[in-house]
């Protein structure tokens, strides 16, 4: 890894969460899309609040997992998972690409990127998860 100056990598911390903001903008825009569709169904606040739960829960898994927070329902989200994989986690999405990558880290061992099939089913998991706290603390 080499030596960036500060002003650099102040740039590139500012360019990431820039990144990471037009993409959470999108999803969002998307997603009020397709809820527009949904209000007009007769089970509107079963549906409204299923979009509610799922757009925070979306929220919670893309970006603060990714950028890193105190916010407890994070915490608990994450803790579970790496109890649950015996293993801790790294989330990160790499500039100017839309692919999460998953890193496991074991011990003092370098970190190794999950790829294939685990990594469907760490982001499955984590998906459930997620969704199931995000529900039970919604009222």
């Amino acid at each position: 890894m080499t030596n960036r100056p500060y002003p650099v990598q102040k740039m590139l911390r500012t360019y990431s969460k820039q990144l990471l903001t037009a993409r959470r903008l999108a999803r969002l825009r998307r997603s009020l899309n397709a809820a527009k569709g949904v209000l007009d169904d007769p089970d509107l606040k079963r549906e409204k609040r299923r979009v509610m739960v799922e757009r925070v829960a979306r929220e919670v898994m893309d970006d603060l997992l990714v950028i890193g927070s105190e916010n407890p329902l994070v915490e608990e989200v994450r803790q579970e998972l790496e109890m649950e994989f015996q293993a801790n986690f790294t989330f990160y999405y790499p500039p100017l690409e839309d692919e999460l990558q998953i890193f496991r880290m074991m011990g003092g061992e370098e970190p190794q990127e999950i790829q294939g099939e685990h990594k469907q089913r760490i982001l499955g998991r984590l998906w459930e998860i997620t969704l199931s706290k995000v529900n039970k603390t919604t009222v």
